[in-house]
């Protein structure tokens, strides 16, 4: 396999991960939604280290990291989030799980076009979402009213304008 192709091909591991996650979520699992979910990340982090590494970075793998990104911290952690705990609150919660995933597609595309290779604009999509797996392993201890809350910040610092650096 070409060296071009392993980082498009760990992305759409990434994918995977996030579409496992949406199937363990649509059929109860949530803690095996929530793994997914971080094990997602891992793949993530290293599809743009290989990139970079390897010097074979492109516009398609960029494209196709942030559907990746979308899917698996956006949509993913959405479901999850509200089929585990926020439908206990009825459409509020949904409203809730709802904007984090609008947010977290507004912070992709933004990251997208502004191209800032220092620092992020923002909170990245790719750390909310895994934050929201682990609250949801931690379901059992933290109360109701947590939840919205956290989403709610979690989705403000997506589309803030806060400057957070890149490690």
């Amino acid at each position: 396999m070409s060296k071009k192709l392993i980082p498009n091909v760990v992305t759409v591991l990434n994918m995977v991960f996030g579409i496992a996650a949406l199937w363990y979520t649509m059929e109860g699992y949530y803690k095996q939604a929530a793994v997914a979910i971080l094990i997602a990340m891992v793949m993530d982090t290293i599809d743009g280290r290989l990139a970079r590494r390897w010097h074979v970075s492109s516009e398609f793998g960029k494209e196709l990291d942030s559907l990746a990104d979308l899917i698996s911290f956006g949509v993913a952690p959405a479901l999850l989030l509200y089929s585990s705990v926020l439908y206990l609150l009825g459409g509020g919660g949904l409203i809730v799980a709802i904007v984090f995933a609008l947010c977290g597609a507004v912070r992709l595309a933004r990251f997208n076009v502004l191209n800032i290779k220092t620092y992020f604009v923002g909170l990245p999509i790719t750390v909310a979402g895994p934050l929201v797996a682990v609250t949801v392993l931690l379901s059992n201890i933290l109360p109701l009213y947590f939840y919205p809350v956290f989403s709610f910040l979690l989705s403000y610092l997506m589309v803030s304008n806060i400057r957070m650096p890149k490690l």
